[in-house]
């Protein structure tokens, strides 16, 4: 508990020096300016790099791929824990905006901030999950990327032999109706051990050792329709179980 307490200590203070620039940011970019969202997405990366590192959790990313400058993408992860939305948001490059949902808003401070930035959506009415979804395709046209867990948050229960949980299946189709609609290629993320830092379970207990993440290839859009979603969602699916699934191999290996 002394190591939760300390982590839970170093990611508030450290946010805290954050917070001026980030509203800031977010209040410029509220007002369509490009430099608020450089400030406000500077600000949280800055965070993350103080942060990670104090509490002895470094981040390591396997690119296997290096993502253009200016160029936007659908980044598609497994979500197993809350870590997830901290660590995308440091290591994702450029411009970005998560799909979160809607009761982030009631979040005091932190909720002004992302409703600001990123794109909220309510899971229950359908007129917010299409509000959400064009307001996802203005973004990606404006050249900004997005970030979605296609699973639809964290629905995946803790197994316990440690072992990664198992995706929900099949994915949710927003994502690739975006991507194929703005003919943006979708990147499969796999993030393979924050359910092990950071598990989704009473009581609330941070543990130690490094983020693992694989950011992998990219898959195209070029040419696909929208009778292409199902064949889209499937491969990126199946990308990301398959690494889950080598990793834990390779876990075992080495035991």
């Amino acid at each position: 508990m002394l190591y939760t307490a300390w982590c839970v200590l170093v990611f508030s203070l450290t946010f805290l020096l954050m917070v001026p620039f980030v509203l800031l940011g977010s209040w410029l970019a509220s007002n369509k300016s490009s430099f608020g969202l450089r400030l406000a997405h500077g600000a949280i990366r800055t965070w993350g790099y103080l942060a990670f590192p104090l509490v002895g959790m470094p981040i390591r990313v396997d690119w296997r791929f290096r993502p253009e400058r200016g160029k936007a993408y659908v980044y598609c992860a497994n979500h197993f824990s809350y870590l997830d939305i901290a660590v995308l948001g440091v290591v994702i490059p450029g411009l970005y905006a998560f799909i979160g949902k809607i009761g982030v808003k009631k979040i005091p401070l932190f909720g002004y901030m992302f409703a600001k930035l990123h794109v909220m959506v309510d899971r229950s009415s359908a007129e917010s999950r299409a509000y959400s979804l064009t307001k996802c395709m203005r973004t990606l046209a404006s050249g900004r990327s997005i970030i979605i867990f296609p699973e639809g948050g964290i629905k995946a229960p803790l197994k316990p032999d440690g072992s990664p949980p198992t995706m929900v299946y099949p994915f949710k189709d927003g994502a690739f109706t975006m991507a194929i609609q703005q003919q943006v290629p979708i990147v499969p993320v796999t993030l393979l051990n924050n359910y092990r830092l950071l598990p989704d379970a009473s009581p609330f207990r941070v543990h130690w050792g490094a983020v693992k993440i694989v950011v992998h290839e990219p898959i195209s859009t070029t040419g696909l329709t929208p009778k292409d979603v199902d064949v889209l969602r499937e491969r990126t699916y199946r990308i990301i179980e398959a690494e889950l699934g080598h990793s834990l191999s390779l876990a075992a290996r080495h035991q």
